[in-house]
């Protein structure tokens, strides 16, 4: 029963608002920015090998009529879900219509694990409801374990990603010491060079370091998934510190994971506070014009 309870928290349905608005305009952003070349390969079909899922489900082979239509299906079913009016309908449509596009633009064999909590995220989204729609659901606090049951899917693919890709690294290294203390962190920054990894060059223990602390945390990731509070909120800035790192010294980003992150913050309390907020400021508001009274009146005596 423990086990269930944790699957399925209660979280308020605003949370998962704030989530379909943010994730369904970053979807438009991914398709212009980063898997962005899923409509060339509409345009040369003969340079596709599909992926094993693609095979399995008996895809079509990428053409430019069918590419097209995805790409306008795409943006108009994000710009509707992400207005929280019609969650389901639109939910159901982005989630197998992004996968097809994310299995053609990864169909030149380099697969992207950076995508797999937004993929995940899009297709656990269409599964909750909500007692309110449109701008009203940011502030709905009704607490629904299909909503809690949503973000913990999330979640554990966030860790996940993570986690498994240690596991990779173990399993491609051979031995638990290999990895960390190779010069995997050199080779890349020779492939990729950019400044602040090149300066980094002429400090290799630093580099043999940053591999040990990154290996560690994110082989011990899942531990995230059971801290609460200013914890949780550590170990996520970990690894938001880790990304960032990572951009500084070659360059690569885990947007798409990244802002799966988003699943751990309490967005619930955004409207909340803002409402608390506006009321304090219109009961100073209010109390300055009678405190210049009571001076006004002070000062004719």
């Amino acid at each position: 029963m423990r086990a269930v309870n944790w699957f399925t928290p209660a979280i308020a349905l605003a949370r998962i608002a704030w989530l379909r608005t943010v994730l369904y305009l970053f979807v438009i952003l991914d398709m212009h920015a980063f898997v962005r070349d899923t409509r060339d390969k509409g345009e040369h079909p003969g340079l596709y090998q599909p992926l094993l899922l693609a095979r399995l489900l008996d895809l079509p082979k990428p053409s430019v009529a069918n590419t097209t239509a995805l790409y306008f299906v795409l943006i108009a079913a994000c710009l509707v879900g992400a207005s929280n009016y019609f969650p389901r309908v639109a939910g159901w449509i982005v989630a197998p219509a992004f996968t097809w596009w994310v299995l053609i633009g990864m169909s030149d064999g380099k697969v992207d694990h950076d995508h797999l909590a937004l993929v995940i995220a899009l297709w656990v989204l269409p599964t909750v409801g909500g007692a309110r729609r449109g701008r009203a659901s940011y502030g709905d606090q009704t607490r629904s374990e299909a909503a809690g049951w949503a973000i913990r899917c999330i979640q554990i693919c966030v860790i996940a990603t993570y986690f498994l890709s240690s596991i990779a690294k173990l399993r491609s290294a051979g031995w638990v010491l290999t990895w960390p203390g190779s010069a995997v962190l050199t080779w890349a920054i020779v492939r990729r060079p950019h400044p602040v990894g090149e300066w980094l060059l002429h400090h290799p223990w630093m580099l043999h370091v940053m591999q040990w602390v990154g290996i560690i945390g994110e082989f011990c990731s899942p531990v995230i998934l059971w801290l609460k509070g200013r914890w949780q909120l550590l170990g996520a800035l970990f690894f938001l510190g880790f990304h960032a790192a990572n951009t500084a010294i070659l360059l690569i980003h885990f947007l798409p994971t990244v802002v799966c992150w988003l699943a751990f913050a309490p967005l619930e309390r955004i409207v909340p506070w803002y409402k608390a907020r506006r009321s304090d400021d219109a009961g100073e508001t209010e109390h300055q014009p009678e405190q210049g009274r009571e001076a006004q009146q002070q000062a004719g005596t």
